[in-house]
């Protein structure tokens, strides 16, 4: 059975990135379909694989590419899975829009329905962040991505979601169900250190909007505690204005680097609404409690007071309230460490695998048939109050 992964761009290795290094593995023989490819920029198990890019990677100022959102329907269906009989997508943009030949069974991985598209435009995009101007017309183009985004999530035949609250968001913006099925946590390289924990916290987080890590910034700024911010994006001159003597941002750090912060930190905080989350649990298998916002998917994975500690809200005081909870608390690190577990590589390889595999029985056409059976109806629209901006 031939099968393709597809997956939005391959720029450097954020969550999505190591759950596509999972399913590169699961299918060693599947070329990657990708909008874009920055080389040496993801792993070395992903970059095995022979990737093919859209039209895009041709263009100018591909550092800046989310400038080419416009062009990213035409990007995604240009792509051609060739006479694939199983197309694997990892999507948190287009990818689950990609064209499939008859009969072929799509099963998509959501990361999230598109965040800026639906419920988090407004964290990205303002006229005060982008001018009048500028605003209006990344309105309209918006506007036009989401009615393209649910008509297009049609293509998928069976969704897979990595938490409850992701599997919420594709019910209500594409009408469809989806498999909880949560990301993979490399429990055989982040495991606990023999000292115990350090002076700081830590936060790792790409640099973007939605993040919200100047809610953390200021909450440390008053308390005056360390904390140490590891991570890189299009954020990070703005944070670095705001951070004050006891908030370090470390940028960019390499996985020995990444590792002994863990082991070395109090905790693990998190201040967004996180689709699922993996940091937390890198975490937690080295120990170390994870402090998460309520709403979300990371507060999925968190058991409050023996893991980590909820954050009823995403305001700097609540943050401090939280540390301050979670400083009183005599964690056990032994019994962190087990929960953490409980997400492994081999727990998700082995769910994901009868995911497929109930989806290709579901799906599959009868041999020498390649019409298929056609994907689900979608429900209609959301309503414009559901998809604000």
């Amino acid at each position: 059975m031939r099968t393709v992964l597809v997956h939005d761009w391959l720029t450097g290795m954020r969550g999505g990135e190591k759950v596509l290094e999972q399913l590169a593995e699961l299918f060693p023989d599947a070329p990657i379909l990708t909008l874009l490819h920055q080389r040496g920029s993801v792993s070395a198990t992903i970059e095995r694989h022979p990737i093919r890019t859209s039209f895009l990677q041709r263009l100018p100022g591909r550092t800046s590419y989310r400038w080419y959102l416009p062009l990213f329907p035409r990007a995604i269906e240009s792509l051609d899975p060739g006479d694939a009989d199983l197309v694997v997508s990892s999507s948190h943009c287009v990818a689950k829009a990609i064209v499939t030949p008859p009969g072929a069974v799509h099963v998509c991985y959501c990361h999230t329905p598109m965040r800026y598209a639906w419920d988090q435009f407004s964290a990205y995009f303002s006229p005060a962040r982008n001018g009048r101007i500028r605003f209006l017309l990344i309105r309209a183009v918006i506007r036009r991505l989401r009615r393209w985004d649910v008509a297009t999530a049609g293509r998928v035949h069976a969704f897979a979601a990595n938490s409850g609250h992701v599997a919420r968001r594709i019910a209500r913006y594409y009408g469809r169900n989806a498999r909880v099925i949560p990301p993979p946590v490399d429990t055989d390289r982040f495991t606990p250190g023999g000292e115990g924990p350090g002076d700081y916290w830590l936060v790792v987080s790409a640099l973007s909007p939605y993040k919200r890590l100047e809610l953390a910034i200021e909450a440390f700024n008053r308390s005056g505690r360390r904390l140490l911010i590891a991570g890189w994006g299009p954020e990070r001159e703005r944070l670095e204005r705001l951070a004050g003597p006891s908030v370090r941002l470390l940028g960019r750090v390499d996985d020995d680097r990444l590792l002994a912060l863990y082991r070395g930190c109090r905790g693990l905080l998190l201040p967004a609404v996180e689709d699922a989350g993996i940091v937390q649990l890198e975490a937690m298998a080295c120990g170390r409690p994870a402090l998460v916002l309520a709403q979300g998917g990371a507060a999925e994975t968190v058991v409050d007071g023996e893991t980590g500690v909820v954050i009823p809200e995403a305001t700097p005081a609540a943050i401090l309230r939280a540390v301050d909870t979670a400083e009183r608390i005599p964690f056990n690190s032994r019994r962190i460490r087990e929960h953490a577990e409980r997400y492994s590589i081999a727990t998700f390889r082995r769910r994901f695998s009868a995911f497929v595999e109930e989806a290709l029985r579901e799906h599959r056409p009868p041999d020498g048939d390649r019409r298929g059976r056609k994907p689900p109806t979608l429900s209609a629209p959301p309503s414009e109050p559901e998809a604000r901006g």
